[in-house]
């Protein structure tokens, strides 16, 4: 089958840096692809790429004749005073636009053009078009169909480009971190969406758990190359180890041959007279072989924490309300020293009032906070890097010390701190402007850590940063010695980091879950598996309970009334058998057929039941 696009030899590069090198893939109908790589690697680039938005500096993307793309991108644009449902339905083209005039005629009264324009939308076969856009909406919490773009925050114009995208149906599905600025709630609709979906789809993302549930194929970009992985992300992570051992021995070997080349090549070049030329170019290759660098340039989180003394931070019956919007109703907690809290709950509960109240940038209509002489804050804020961005990346950092102090007491330069968190002395003289997304987050980290802070408040750290860089967050967290309260969509993150959590509901009541956030999920769906099985209970007792008053309201036949006695006769015998197995089963003896005998018990329970239950039925109409 021929694939729905081809990538040929694809290369590029940004100034003086190659992002990748001649990279080939092909995307066939019901892939599900998810990209890999580190932050600056050209992840966001390739996609711009294939869906023309970018031009490479060499190779070519190849798209099969009649197939339609769909991209979401990392910060949709729209235009500002467009409805939620225009804007839901601008890329749908001549179906969003044979619905929005429809739209128009009908409120417009005009007859002719209402009849024209439903002549188009039995043409295109679009009549419930809008109703499955709306639909979609409705599944992605957007309920105000009319309110302007310009009012929604940044989750709910992310839903809305997210139901633009899928509501058109590409035939390819482009999504750039679609999960960033979601709630949980709706990463996973979306999850279960995509895993049931006939979709074939391209993505980046640095949600581990959604990789894993959602993509069949992984394409990994490390060191300007592309490696190609044939399942989710677990099993991509066992190829990878086993990829980058494999490149580890060959080097080795490579490396000892070359050795051996070089003395070779060091002799008189008599001793070389009418030897092969052959050996000569293979050892020059040889040699370019060897160069390749296997080392992993991670960031390196070591900035310790100061001290932080036995009384951390109490909050005694805090409240507050914007208009009739209640964040908080009387809530009070004392954080203990290495507490690690988990803050969840949908956009728009107040997750980032509670933390902004925490450290006193919000004050409370009733209550307060008593904090520690000792605590020192350091607070990731998700409303973006407050950089000067025409300044250079080593500003960032020489504005706040001249010296940063890491464990262990030792004290190092700005420099040198910077390419701890992967800023080589090149990119430092960079201007922050022209630093990527994720870029940017990991010198907004480094400046919130340097400070050496005893008390992290995170507040959506996971937005912009790629996975490495998460694993190496969530194992200093782990050995950090202070307390962590992290507000977070990724429920991988959330699952490495807390060891409970706090869910706001939205009714200003924040209840306290001991545990992480898939024993949170599953104590939620064994509370709704209950609730649902009460609820079929209560169905038919009630439905029973109609019969029984229908029954109660005729006298008992003659045959009804043997009945009734003979069923007095049954149960009592029944008694006695039920009797004796209890008695058996009692004794302390050895029992042969002991499975054979608690089938039978159990049938002579439901016999009884069901039996007393027509027996009570009969002798009420017998009265």
């Amino acid at each position: 089958m021929e694939p729905y696009l081809l990538v040929e030899a694809l290369s590029k590069s940004v100034g003086d840096r190659m992002l990748f090198s001649d990279i080939t893939f092909g995307i066939s109908e019901g892939d599900k692809i998810g990209i890999v790589a580190k932050n600056g690697t050209g992840k966001t680039t390739l996609l711009n790429i294939i869906n023309g938005k970018e031009s490479p500096d060499s190779g070519k993307v190849t798209l099969h004749s009649g197939i339609r793309v769909g991209m979401l991108e990392q910060m949709p644009v729209f235009e500002p005073d467009a409805t939620v449902i225009e804007a839901a339905l601008a890329t749908a083209g001549d179906v969003a636009a044979a619905v929005l005039r429809y739209e128009k005629a009908t409120s417009e009264g005009n007859a002719a053009d209402i009849a024209e324009a439903a002549h188009i939308l039995d043409r295109l076969n679009a009549w419930d078009f809008e109703d499955r856009t709306r639909q979609l909406l409705t599944s992605l919490h957007i309920t105000d169909m009319s309110q302007p773009m310009r009012e929604l925050s940044g989750g709910q114009r992310k839903r809305v480009a997210l139901a633009s995208t899928l509501i058109s149906q590409p035939d390819l599905l482009i999504l750039d971190e679609p999960t960033n600025h979601l709630d949980i709630e709706v990463i996973e609709w979306l999850e279960n969406y995509l895993s049931r979906q006939r979709i074939t789809l391209l993505m980046v993302t640095h949600d581990r758990y959604f990789l894993d549930r959602v993509c069949n194929r992984i394409i990994e970009i490390d060191r300007e190359q592309a490696y190609y992985y044939e399942g989710n992300y677990d099993y991509y992570l066992r190829r990878r180890s086993e990829r980058i051992e494999a490149l580890s021995q060959q080097l080795e070997r490579d490396r000892n041959m070359l050795r051996k080349e070089q003395d070779w090549m060091s002799r008189q070049p008599q001793a070389r007279a009418g030897k092969a030329k052959y050996r000569i170019d293979q050892f020059f290759e040889l040699k370019d072989r060897t160069k390749i660098n296997l080392e992993e340039k991670n960031v390196e989180i070591n900035s310790d924490a100061s001290y932080i003394g036995s009384k951390i931070f109490e909050a005694h019956h805090v409240s507050k309300k914007f208009s009739d919007k209640i964040i908080l109703q009387d809530f009070s907690y004392t954080f203990a020293r290495y507490d690690k809290v988990g803050l969840v709950g949908a956009n728009g509960v107040g997750k980032s009032t509670f933390i902004k109240m925490l450290q006193g940038l919000i004050t409370p209509d009733t209550g307060n906070f008593d904090i520690g002489s000792t605590v020192r804050f350091g607070y990731y804020s998700q409303d973006g890097i407050q950089f000067n961005e025409d300044k250079k990346v080593i500003d960032a950092i020489t504005e706040i010390a001249e010296d940063i102090e890491l464990k262990d007491g030792i004290k190092i330069a700005p420099m040198q701190y910077l390419q701890k968190f992967l800023f080589s002395v090149p990119d430092q003289q960079k201007y922050i402007y022209t630093l990527s997304g994720g870029e940017k987050s990991r010198l907004y980290l480094a400046t919130v850590l340097m400070r050496r802070p005893n008390f992290l408040i995170l507040d959506e750290p996971t937005n912009d940063l790629d996975i490495i860089t998460l694993g190496i967050l969530e194992e200093y967290l782990a050995e950090f010695k202070g307390c962590v309260l992290v507000v977070s969509h990724d429920r991988y993150f959330l699952d490495n980091i807390a060891d409970h959590l706090f869910i706001m509901s939205g009714d200003g009541s924040v209840k306290d879950f001991p545990g992480n956030y898939s024993e949170y999920r599953e104590a939620v769906r064994e509370r709704e598996r209950a609730k649902a099985a009460e609820q079929k209970s209560d169905s038919k007792k009630g439905t029973v309970k109609s019969q029984y008053q229908k029954e109660r309201n005729r006298k008992l036949s003659y045959k009804e009334k043997k009945e009734l006695e003979s069923l007095e006769k049954e149960i009592e015998l029944l008694n006695k058998e039920k009797a004796v197995l209890e008695e058996t089963f009692n004794s302390g003896n050895e029992i042969t057929n002991v499975e054979e005998l608690a089938i039978r018990y159990n049938q002579i329970k439901e016999e009884i039941d069901a039996k007393e239950f027509r027996w009570l039925t009969l002798s009420e109409m017998d009265v």
